[in-house]
Formats: structure tokens, C-alpha cells, sequence
């Protein structure tokens, strides 16, 4: 009897300790599916054309990420852009940020052509930064994992250009 009651006991804190889910104490975001992965705690624009508009209104830079899901260098890059703590906080306190599985009709987010992925930054004037590049010259704007801390210091550069030239 006493193996029952133990047992049924330990069934009720395994199945109550797996349902809670921790919540930070600045409350914890819904996961869009926007995100597509890549930063569930991000607010992420669902179209090219609204993340102007927010990067306009709220005078932010808007980042837009081009990416494949069947890609094997856009997942690998998924996985470290995810899991790095100071990108995720730079680019929620300090971006607009889009993600798009798809090209769009602004041909100035392909200046070298159109692969992924493939970062590029836009200040609030709708300007893309063609300045702003990875470290390859034939795929410009093209970040592998390695390349987290370039990205950063990218991100750095397009928040200190934003407030030099406004």
C-alpha cells in the first residue's frame, strides 16, 4: 500500500514539475512563429514592408536575415544566432528585425546577388547599408558560425552609424 501511494505520488510531482514552466522576472514573451527559430523572444516584422515602417516610426536599424529551413549553413548559423545571449538582447533593445525564407522585390537586399544566408542591415531613412558586410568578398553579406562576434560588431557599427548620421 505504502509503494502505491508513494508511487502514485511520484507519478504527480514528475507530471506537475514538467507542465510549470520557469517565467524571468520581466515576464516571458509568447513565441511567435515568425521566428521561425532564430529568437523566440524577439518581436519579429512578418513582412519587409512593415519592418520599415516600425524601423521608421521607433528610429531603430531593421537587420533582415534571408535564410533556407532546408538549408544546412542557415541551420547551422540558426543554432548559434539562437543560443548567443548579447546578440538576442542587442537585437531586441536595439533592432528591428525581420527574418524571410524568401527574396522580396527590393533588389537593393540583393547587392551581390541573392543566397543564404544573408544579413543585411536598413536605417530608418530606408537606406540599405552595403557598408556594413561579412568578411567574404564573393558572398558579401554572408555570416557562418564563426562569424557571431563579426555579426555583433556589425550590429555595433550599424547602431553607431545610425546615431552619427542623424
Amino acid at each position: 500500500m505504502v509503494k502505491a501511494v508513494l508511487s502514485v505520488v511520484l507519478v504527480l510531482v514528475v507530471i506537475s514539475s514538467t507542465i510549470a514552466k520557469y517565467i524571468p522576472k520581466t515576464g516571458k514573451r509568447i513565441p511567435q512563429t515568425l521566428s521561425r527559430g532564430w529568437g523566440d523572444q524577439l518581436i519579429w516584422a512578418q513582412t519587409y514592408e512593415e519592418a520599415l515602417y516600425w524601423s521608421r516610426s521607433r528610429n531603430k536599424p531593421l537587420m533582415v536575415l534571408f535564410h533556407l529551413e532546408d538549408c544546412p549553413h542557415s541551420q547551422a548559423l540558426k543554432k548559434v544566432f539562437s543560443e548567443n545571449n548579447e546578440l538576442q538582447k542587442t537585437l531586441d533593445e536595439d533592432f528591428i528585425v525581420l527574418n524571410l525564407v524568401y527574396e522580396t522585390t527590393d533588389k537593393h537586399l540583393s547587392p551581390d546577388g541573392q543566397y543564404v544566408p544573408r544579413i543585411l542591415f536598413v536605417d530608418p531613412s530606408m537606406t540599405v547599408r552595403a557598408d556594413i558586410n561579412g568578411r567574404y568578398s564573393n558572398r558579401m553579406y554572408a555570416y557562418e558560425t564563426a562569424d557571431v562576434n563579426l555579426l555583433i560588431s556589425n550590429m555595433q557599427k550599424a547602431k553607431k552609424l545610425l546615431k552619427a548620421e542623424l
